[in-house]
């Protein structure tokens, strides 16, 4: 009979309350090697500390020290004194690259959006926002999520449209809620020559969308609706509905209040695409969808990160008659497919 040795625990360590309180620093960091373009310096050939202090107009020792906190992170390699790009760094921190992401700072790291940890003791407290919701008409927070937040999307919105098979069809009919920068009907709209794309915003962000409907050449077939999607009336016989980075807005009730008058608005065998960060029914992993729900706390008067057991019973209680939940890996977003 085999004996089990005891395998002994290891001993108290400080080191995760020191990495987590001062976390702020690696968000601090990535800004800043984003805003000196130094990703984009190293893409081009400058790798020592010299060649970069010069290409980014730096100190070189202000330079080594963020070089070398970026290769603790994972950002940036390190070769005797040579510094080299990750492949992530490559694809998303490299200015040239098409799936670029620094843009997504002047969102992400925003005054108004680093201003919802300020007090996050108090969120706590209360279960919800400090402040007014930003979920107001003309907020011109969203412009700014358009502007910074289209090449983000990129990536699952091919993937959304993969999984749809870019709505393929003599005739293909898209409402794309709260469009913003309007990249996903805008995708399905290249890849299918039948895609008619109405997108729903506020007057001022679908200005963006329009530029961006140009960029992509299908302007002729892109046409905007201005509102809020709880009041304006959405027309009917939609193939496809995109409900992307929305219902984790709002409470339960409202969100199935806004699906009724989804499933109102389809066609008989229409669809409806929701992308969301969807944590699994222990709420605690995968780490990046189960932290997503901190940010809905702090920024919503009632939002969430929904499961899908619980996006499942909202689309259920509007009437669909049954919903698929699709991994879009590498995205930490899931896509929900719904079928009236």
């Amino acid at each position: 009979m085999a004996v089990k040795i005891p395998v002994p625990s290891p001993p108290p360590s400080p080191s995760l309350f020191f990495e987590t309180i001062n976390a702020f620093q690696s968000s601090a960091v990535l800004k800043a090697a984003i805003e000196l373009e130094l990703f984009t310096a190293i893409s081009d050939g400058a790798q020592t500390v010299g060649d970069l202090a010069r290409r980014c107009q730096a100190s070189e020792r202000g330079v080594r020290v963020l070089c070398d906190y970026l290769v603790v992170l994972g950002f940036l390699t390190k070769d005797q004194q040579r510094y080299g790009l990750t492949t992530d760094s490559a694809t998303f921190l490299v200015r040239t690259s098409p799936a670029y992401l620094g843009d997504t700072t002047g969102f992400l790291c925003s005054p108004d959006a680093m201003a919802t940890y300020d007090d996050l003791t108090e969120v706590v407290r209360q279960g919800r926002q400090l402040e007014e919701s930003h979920i107001t008409p003309e907020n011109p927070l969203w412009v700014q999520f358009a502007r910074s937040m289209g090449g983000f999307m990129m990536l699952p919105a091919e993937l959304i449209a993969a999984r749809l098979g870019a709505a393929q069809g003599p005739k293909c009919k898209v409402l794309d809620i709260a469009a913003g920068h309007g990249i996903f009907g805008l995708i399905i709209a290249r890849q299918n020559p039948n895609a008619e794309i109405v997108a729903l915003d506020w007057p001022a962000v679908l200005e963006v969308a329009k530029e961006n409907a140009a960029k992509f050449g299908v302007a002729a077939r892109h046409r905007t609706m201005a509102g809020s999607a709880f009041e304006v009336d959405f027309g009917a016989g939609y193939d496809v509905v995109l409900l992307t980075n929305f219902l984790h807005h709002f409470d339960v009730p409202t969100c199935e209040q806004l699906l009724r008058k989804v499933h109102a608005a389809l066609a008989s065998n229409g669809r409806v695409a929701t992308l969301e960060f969807v944590p699994n029914e222990d709420r605690v992993s995968p780490p990046v969808a189960a932290k997503f729900a901190l940010i809905m706390l702090g920024g919503t008067p009632a939002g969430d990160a929904y499961t899908f057991s619980e996006l499942k019973s909202m689309f259920q209680n509007a009437g669909f008659s049954r919903s698929e939940l699709h991994a879009l890996d590498p995205s930490p977003q899931s896509l929900v497919l719904s079928y009236r």
